[in-house]
C-alpha cells in the first residue's frame, strides 16, 4: 500500500510555479490575486490564510477582503464588479460557503470569467464540460496532478465519485470522463452503493461524512481519493475513508490532512499563474 503524499507533490508544483512567477515579472507582468472572505466562518479562515501564505512563498501578491457576516448581496456584487473592473488584479476568489443571504450563483454570475480561479463561473463551467476548459475547479483538478504523479493510469478504469457537488464531483468526473476514464456518480439517493464502489479502480470521496468509506466498499488493490474534511469523536481532522481500515485493500491511499487538501491551494496558484502568462 502506496500513501498518496499531496503535500510533497504540491511542494514539486510551488518550486516550479516560483520560477514561472519570476519569469512573467521580468516581461513586467503583475500577477495578483484577491480573496474575498465574508464572515468569520473558522474553516473558510483556514483556507484564506494558506492561501496568503502559499502566494507569499512563490511570489504572487495576494490581498483579502474581509466583509462581514451580515454584507448584504448587492454588497458583494458591487465589490466583484469593482475588482473585475481593476486591470491590476490577475484572479478573483471568492470564498465559500457564503452567507445564507448571499446566493452563491449570483455571485459567480457576475464575476469575470476570465478572472475565476476557482472555475465556478457558468462560463468555465460550460467549456470544461465541453471538453475545452479555460479554468479548471481547484480540487479536481489538484486530483488529476495526484494520480498522474503517482503514474495511476485513468483511461480504461473504472472511476466512483463519491458526491455531485459542483466544487468537486461534477467537475471530478467531466476531467475524468475527458481522460478516458469509465465515471460513475453516486449520491443519497444511489442504490445499492456498496455494489458500485466495489467496482471502482478509482475511488473518490467527497461527501463530508467522517470516516463513511470502509473496507467492505473497497476493491482489493483500488486507489483510494480522499477529499473529505471533518471532524471526528475527539475532534480531530479526519476524511470521508476510514484510513485505517481501507488501507489494508487499498493499492494507494490519500491521508487527510495531507493529501488533496495541499493540492487545491497549489492549484489555485496555477490557476492564477495560467491567466497571468495568458496576457504575456
Amino acid at each position: 500500500m502506496i500513501i498518496i503524499d499531496g503535500k510533497s507533490t504540491a511542494e514539486k508544483i510551488k518550486s516550479k510555479l516560483k520560477m514561472e512567477v519570476e519569469r512573467i515579472k521580468k516581461n513586467g507582468v503583475c500577477i495578483k490575486l484577491v480573496v474575498v472572505l465574508v464572515g468569520e466562518d473558522y474553516a473558510s479562515q483556514k483556507y484564506v490564510a494558506s492561501k496568503e501564505k502559499a502566494c507569499l512563498e512563490v511570489g504572487i501578491e495576494s490581498e483579502v477582503y474581509r466583509l462581514r457576516e451580515t454584507t448584504t448581496e448587492e454588497e458583494l456584487i458591487e465589490l466583484i464588479q469593482k475588482l473585475n473592473r481593476d486591470d491590476a488584479v490577475t484572479g478573483i476568489l471568492v470564498q465559500l460557503p457564503l452567507p445564507k443571504q448571499i446566493r452563491e450563483i449570483e455571485i459567480m454570475k457576475k464575476m469575470d470569467p476570465q478572472k475565476d480561479v476557482d472555475g465556478f463561473h457558468p462560463e468555465n463551467v460550460g467549456l470544461l464540460h465541453l471538453g475545452m476548459p479555460y479554468m479548471i475547479p481547484c480540487t479536481p483538478l489538484g486530483i488529476v496532478h495526484l494520480l498522474e504523479e503517482y503514474q495511476i493510469q485513468i483511461e480504461g478504469k473504472n472511476c466512483v465519485i463519491l458526491g455531485r457537488s459542483n466544487i468537486v464531483g461534477k467537475p471530478m468526473a467531466s476531467l475524468l470522463i475527458g481522460k478516458n476514464g469509465t465515471v460513475t456518480v453516486c449520491h443519497s439517493k444511489t442504490k445499492n452503493l456498496e455494489e458500485v464502489t466495489r467496482e471502482a479502480d478509482i475511488l473518490i470521496a467527497a461527501i463530508g461524512k467522517p470516516r463513511f468509506v470502509k473496507k467492505e466498499m473497497v476493491r482489493q488493490d483500488a486507489v483510494l481519493i480522499d477529499v473529505g474534511i471533518n471532524k471526528n469523536e475527539e475532534g480531530k481532522t479526519c476524511g470521508d475513508v476510514d484510513f485505517e481500515d481501507c488501507s489494508q485493500k487499498a493499492s494507494h491511499i490519500s491521508k487527510v490532512p495531507g493529501g488533496v487538501g495541499p493540492m487545491t491551494i497549489v492549484t489555485l496558484l496555477e490557476n492564477c499563474v495560467e491567466i497571468a502568462k495568458r496576457s504575456v
